[in-house]
């Protein structure tokens, strides 16, 4: 349930609203836009007198939320939900770019792709400290070694640092070297982690999972949104079909709709998306043209000596015309990188 106050409504009206929800065992939801505040409700509405509440003053109607995701329903807040760590933007007129290779090997291999990757123009900067993989003789990540070259070339470019985290035990340690959480495609319904993580506070990228619907997505978020942190980045990966010309079907039309029915910012990953270095720019290209609030892509100094994923990085002059390609497309769309 949603209850749109007045346009002008007081905030001791406001207030009002919160207090007698509150009084009925329920939790509100405060949403603020340019002329109407919103109060969303979360729990059993049986507890409230919908024609009490409709007879308060201030109060405009009430509205029944059907999607079973609430809080990150465009329904509950009408605004996009904005996100700014350092020169990192999602959710207004900027495009984020995040880029990095996908693990980080050493400190030298951090520290030239994080410089070139600034000077060509990201936003924030990728790197697994612990990796995923489906092979338990892969390397798996320097783990906390790996945080600090991530903390030193934070340090050394100002870019906003990414990295995924794989477990609740690891959760302090993370945090305390990484601005942006990720939670990947394998954990995303990790209900555990979710909720833990977003006990952090820290913002969280959330990607799609290997086969998960959009609904699936959104109601992952909503764990984290649940604990009172609404800094949350969705991000589409592709998902598994029975096509076999790329790693994962990139599936873009979600955008758009993730647009149409959430307030929260959705970037996309081309590089595990097609998992093909030469399908990277033309999907990123694409991916601006939908909507998208920003990219996070794979770039390596020698991908063919990559450890990790070396098909799908780009190496700096890759991601050099990269960037070129996608200005003018987000320019079209009256955004910048």
């Amino acid at each position: 349930m949603i209850i749109v106050m007045q346009k002008g409504a007081s905030e001791k009206e406001i207030n009002m609203v919160v207090e007698k929800v509150k009084s009925a065992g329920l939790d509100a939801h405060l949403s603020r836009g340019e002329e109407r505040t919103i109060v969303g409700v979360i729990g059993d509405k049986t507890r409230l007198d919908a024609e009490e509440i409709r007879a308060m003053a201030g109060v405009e109607k009430i509205m029944h939320v059907t999607s079973a995701y609430k809080r990150a329903s465009r329904d509950f807040h009408p605004e996009n939900t904005v996100i700014e760590i350092g020169p990192l933007q999602l959710g207004k007129n900027r495009i984020a770019v995040i880029a990095g290779p996908c693990a980080v090997e050493s400190k030298e291999q951090l520290s030239k792709s994080a410089r070139r990757v600034k000077e060509l123009g990201a936003s924030g900067l990728r790197g697994g400290a612990f990796k995923p993989r489906t092979n338990p003789y892969s390397f798996q990540g320097l783990g906390e070694e790996g945080l600090k070259y991530l903390a030193e070339a934070r340090a050394e470019t100002g870019l906003p640092i990414v990295t995924e985290l794989m477990s609740v035990k690891d959760i302090e340690l993370v945090a305390k070297y990484a601005d942006v959480l990720q939670i990947g495609a394998r954990n995303m319904q990790n209900f555990i982690l979710l909720k833990e993580a977003g006990q952090s506070q820290k913002p969280i990228l959330l990607k799609r999972g290997l086969s998960a619907t959009m609904e699936e997505l959104l109601l992952a978020a909503e764990y984290i949104l649940a604990q009172g942190n609404n800094q949350i980045i969705l991000c589409e990966r592709g998902i598994r079909t029975f096509e076999d010309y790329a790693r994962n079907t990139l599936a873009l039309s979600i955008v758009p709709v993730i647009k149409k029915v959430s307030h929260l910012p959705i970037i996309v990953d081309p590089s595990h998306g097609t998992g093909r270095s030469d399908l990277v720019a033309p999907m990123s290209r694409a991916a601006i043209a939908v909507g998208a609030d920003g990219l996070i892509i794979e770039v390596h100094p020698q991908p063919e000596k990559a450890l990790v994923d070396g098909s799908q990085s780009l190496n700096f002059d890759q991601f050099a015309t990269l960037m070129k390609e996608i200005k003018p497309i987000a320019r079209v769309l009256g955004k910048e990188v």
